[in-house]
């Protein structure tokens, strides 16, 4: 049998298959809210048969999102059209996910396709920022506030209350977000973080508003229902985050009751030289799961069902987590299984177009 067509149970929740739909921001909601768009794109993963499908980087607060597009979900009206999404996924097969997420100092943002450009709190669509210090992403853009104490507690009741409202809109999966850059990772980071109170300095401090949060968010959430926390392994930076400190990081997640670690890498400084090649972020999942024992899950440039399947052969990872390929094409899994010589189930309605 297929490795990658292999089921896996984690907890209460079992996957049909390895294949993830990993979290891709689409910059298409207004005021947080969900619509057609995201019921056809996430919808249309699970028609084409994944086993996990992971709805974008959502943000807890309005000043978390990386853009004025990103999905929310910090007020109960955002529900509804999360609720309907996550009904069509479990029909057709699939499982729900959900990513909270913070940008931190990487918010207040134009639109890819406008520029991306960082929107200053004083113009239309724009928000001040906050970062574990004043440092801002890129040199002469507008310094993020540093977070008091207060601030702190906001951003550990704002992913609470998100993980509360994930679960009434029916999805059996959080991710929290600790990567790319964003409101965690900064924390994680020495190159972003310069505190010098119980949030600063050592690494103990550094990982502790991640460990902070995924307590808080454990409160709420089922025991019996998956948490996984995505992080960057490495920010690719002298001086930055390291592999070393990320398998620390992932035994101490572990022992949380964190059940898997979702391995990207990089996003914390944009001069870092990352050594982009096809499954360049593998060797990352593979060190945490064979020095922790952590469920992992690969990312990054896996593209063929081939590759997915030698992934996860050599036991270097458990899920394999696809972006771009499955933009380019949401049937990638079905395409899979017959490249591999496994058997899925299709939707009825495109039964007439199996290969035979």
């Amino acid at each position: 049998m297929s490795h990658l067509f292999s089921p896996i149970k984690i907890k209460s929740v079992e996957l049909r298959n390895r294949i993830t739909v990993s979290p891709m921001c689409e910059y298409s909601a207004t005021d947080g809210f969900a619509n057609n768009w995201h019921l056809v794109h996430l919808g249309s993963r699970a028609v084409g048969g994944a086993g996990l499908i992971i709805a974008e980087a959502t943000g807890v607060s309005p000043e978390g999102r990386i853009t004025y597009g990103d999905l929310g979900i910090w007020k109960d009206e955002h529900i509804e059209k999360l609720k309907e999404i996550t009904d069509f996924i479990y029909q057709h097969g699939s499982v729900a996910g959900i990513q909270l997420a913070h940008a931190g100092r990487k918010a207040s943002h134009d639109l890819p396709w406008n520029g991306g450009k960082q929107i200053t709190s004083d113009a239309e669509n724009g928000w001040k920022t906050v970062a574990p210090s004043a440092i801002p992403f890129l040199p002469g853009t507008e310094e993020p506030v540093e977070l008091d104490k207060a601030g702190i507690e906001k951003v550990k009741t704002d992913f609470k209350a998100a993980a509360v409202r994930a679960l009434a809109a029916g999805f059996k999966v959080i991710e929290i977000h600790g990567a790319h850059g964003y409101l965690i990772h900064e924390f994680l980071s020495p190159l972003s973080n310069q505190r010098t109170d119980e949030y600063g300095g050592s690494f103990e401090n550094r990982i502790r508003l991640l460990t902070e949060v995924v307590e808080t968010v454990k409160e709420v959430w089922p025991a019996d229902l998956p948490l996984f926390v995505r992080i960057s392994a490495t920010d690719w930076t002298e001086g930055g985050w390291t592999i070393v400190e990320s398998v620390k990081l992932a035994q101490v997640l572990k022992d949380l009751g964190v059940d898997l670690i979702d391995a990207s890498t990089g996003g914390n400084v944009p001069s870092a030289k990352i050594p982009l090649k096809a499954g360049y972020q593998v060797e990352f999942a593979e060190a945490i799961k064979q020095q922790t024992g952590i469920l992992t899950g690969a990312v990054g440039l896996i593209t063929t069902a081939q590759q997915a399947e030698e992934i996860l052969t050599a036991g270097q990872a458990d899920l394999i987590i696809v972006a771009r390929e499955l933009l380019r094409d949401p049937h990638f899994p079905l395409r899979a299984a017959h490249e591999l010589g496994a058997e899925i189930k299709w939707p009825v309605q495109y039964e007439r177009a199996k290969w035979h």
